[in-house]
């Protein structure tokens, strides 16, 4: 691979450290990082939470300044990729450019599942995942008022808490019965339903969004499906996204739930890779087919690729971990949760701060924790070498986790 062009498509987490570890690793050859956004390449994270509570500029969140890009002699392309020629390897872009590369990696991402209702193409309908998306919605906090957010996943809770802390009436609409359903045990869900409600947060779970109603192009209501009505005048949705599959599907490449990869993070074709949101890796560590959005799951995934493109051949067995900020709280989970059986509560939900490990089989999987940062090191630590502690033991506050992991 020395001296031969590798192209990223996608300048999030996946793409930017793609071309950061290759540099690090020693490549000497091209890099060129396609990025279709109007912004230097940034954090996502941020923008549902530091980003969109404070009054920092965009700058704030950017991974680094222009000049990063040309001291490291990473070509960063303001550009569209549109079509893949597998038979030329060539890449071609919505200006018309076709770019030769060696190795093609795909870190196209994912983008926002629409709302399909009546009037959810109003302009006081939004989302949140790119930056411009943050601006505009910190924006709307200057002017109050009413908002109904629509899905009580991460995003949408990130967001209700910031909302109500800036002074807005919001009430959060869940067709699950609780929120993080998909995510979480109810243990977890239990305490930020009630910190959510006691910050005023309005909370309607089993219901969904049928309609939007409005008046001269303004939003002023969402229907519920028992008929209800809730007033609005902002409503923001966060019900999960889509993977950006469609450019390798029309290169005829395997597609799923995501860009199918094995467990090196290569599709079909042995000269373009998949990473991040959009890749269904073939996963060593839990032996099914997984699609992770995590920045942890993007950043290991882009060093395993590059490791590979240098020499160094590697299975991609990276432990997923998580975390959301929601108003004062914050909520970490290491391992996948999947599957549990058995949940035992270490620490004390009413304080504040306490965990939920998981267990299958008498076997720790999992470790939910609540401001309790502690507890999530050790559960990213004892599970990244496939170790275990007795649920007794993991409910008793006397015994020594650091003694577990020596």
């Amino acid at each position: 691979m020395a001296d031969q062009p590798v192209l990223i498509v996608g300048a999030g987490h996946a793409g930017f450290q793609l071309a950061v570890s290759l540099r690090q690793a020693g490549y000497g050859g091209p890099v060129s990082l396609i990025n279709d956004e109007p912004h230097l390449p940034y954090q996502r994270p941020p923008l549902s939470k530091a980003y969109l509570k404070g009054g920092g500029r965009p700058d704030s969140v950017m991974f680094r300044p222009e000049k990063f890009y040309h001291d490291q002699h990473v070509d960063l392309i303001a550009d569209r990729a549109v079509a893949i020629d597998r038979s030329a390897r060539e890449l071609v872009c919505a200006s018309g450019a076709s770019r030769a590369y060696k190795h093609l990696v795909l870190a196209t991402g994912a983008r926002n599942r629409l709302l399909d209702i009546p009037n959810a193409g109003l302009d006081d309908v939004l989302y949140l995942r790119t930056l411009d998306e943050s601006e505009t919605l910190r924006q709307r906090f200057g002017a109050g008022g009413r908002v109904v957010v629509v899905g009580a996943g991460f995003i949408g809770l990130e967001f209700a808490a910031t909302a109500r802390a800036k002074g807005l009436e919001v009430d959060v609409v869940e067709l699950a019965p609780r929120v993080m359903a998909r995510a979480v045990t109810p243990e977890i869900s239990e305490f930020f339903q009630r910190r959510h409600i006691e910050a005023g947060i309005r909370l309607h779970f089993g219901v969904q969004a049928t309609s939007i109603t409005s008046n001269d192009g303004r939003v002023t209501g969402v229907t519920l499906s028992d008929g209800r009505q809730l007033v609005a005048d902002l409503v923001v949705v966060g019900v999960g996204v889509l993977p950006n599959v469609e450019l390798a599907a029309e290169a005829d490449l395997p597609v799923a739930s995501g860009i199918i990869v094995d467990e090196h993070l290569l599709t079909a074709d042995p000269d373009i890779s998949a990473i991040g949101d959009c890749a269904l890796f073939a996963s060593v560590r839990f032996g099914a087919p997984l699609r992770l959005e995590s920045v942890q799951n993007a950043t290991d995934q882009a060093r395993c690729v590059a490791a590979r493109l240098t020499g160094d051949t590697k299975s991609y067995d990276g432990l997923p971990w998580f975390w959301s900020d929601q108003g004062a709280d914050k909520l970490q989970i290491a391992g996948l949760t999947t599957g549990y059986d058995q949940v035992v509560v270490r620490g004390n939900a009413g304080e504040g701060s306490f965990s939920a490990f998981c267990y299958k089989a008498g076997r720790l999987i999992g470790v939910e924790s609540v401001n309790r940062g502690s507890d999530h090191v050790f559960g990213r630590r004892i599970l990244a070498v496939n170790g275990s502690i007795a649920p007794d033991q993991a409910a008793d506050l006397a015994f020594d986790l650091k003694k577990a992991l020596a």
